[in-house]
């Protein structure tokens, strides 16, 4: 599951940064409070790559994901772009953890595999 959240994070650091170019150009909003807002969206996309797995962090990520959808008030292409990313995460998070369970059980079997050989 960390690699494909992962993914979807780093992704929506680009989004977010090329996001807050445009809206620096197209909306009335302060300069400062867009990077303001955007570096933290930013930051904790970096920070949640390194806890995803921990409790909680995907409910982040879910929080995240609304967001992003949410930012579409001052930029509307983001309803769209925020959508897709909602999407590519429940991708990462149901098919992270079916890939993590899948290799749980190739563990188990390899090690019951590895003790009925001794």
């Amino acid at each position: 599951m960390r690699t494909l959240c992962s993914s979807t994070l780093i992704g929506e650091v680009f989004v977010i940064l090329f996001a807050a170019c445009v809206a620096m150009r197209m909306t009335d909003v302060s300069t400062g409070l867009i990077w303001t807002v955007s570096g933290i969206a930013m930051l904790l996309c970096v920070l949640l790559c390194g806890v995803i797995t921990r409790p909680g962090a995907v409910a982040i990520g879910w929080a995240l994901q609304l967001a992003l959808i949410a930012s579409g008030l001052l930029l509307p292409t983001m309803y769209g772009l925020g959508v897709i990313f909602a999407g590519l995460w429940w991708c990462s998070v149901h098919y992270g953890r079916k890939i993590d369970h899948i290799k749980e059980e190739r563990s188990r079997a390899a090690g019951a595999a590895a003790t009925a050989d001794a």
